[in-house]
């Protein structure tokens, strides 16, 4: 499985970008989908992630209220609406297929991963 992950761009603070991440194949439609992200120097964090029927939505703390997880085209594309972008949004975002029907807040939970795309926010 193959996931394609885009929308990354600059933007400045307080600013919306939405990502999606479309995978190659339909067998993840059973599998929970997720983001991570990375920020320069640091380590690989959660972001989002919803079930395979688009629900059990969950989201770190430091995102809450400010991004929205979705899934669509039949499960197989997972989009990430982010408002109200902060500086420490920046990272290179993944997109990411769970092991199991709903999507956890461990990255050794999943098993497919996307090449990343970049979000760069802008005082």
């Amino acid at each position: 499985v193959q996931l394609q992950a885009s929308g990354g761009g600059l933007v400045q603070a307080g600013g919306s970008l939405r990502l999606s991440c479309a995978a190659s194949s339909r067998i993840v439609s059973n599998n929970g989908m997720g983001w991570f992200r990375q920020a320069p120097g640091k380590e690989r964090e959660f972001v989002a992630a919803i079930g395979w029927n688009g629900g059990s939505a969950r989201y770190a703390d430091s995102v809450k209220g400010r991004f929205t997880i979705s899934r669509e085209y039949a499960q197989t594309t997972v989009s990430l609406q982010m408002n109200s972008l902060k500086l420490e949004d920046t990272a290179v975002y993944y997109c990411a297929v769970s092991r199991r029907a709903v999507g956890g807040e461990s990255s050794a939970g999943y098993t497919y991963w996307g090449q990343g795309t970049l979000v760069t926010v802008s005082s």
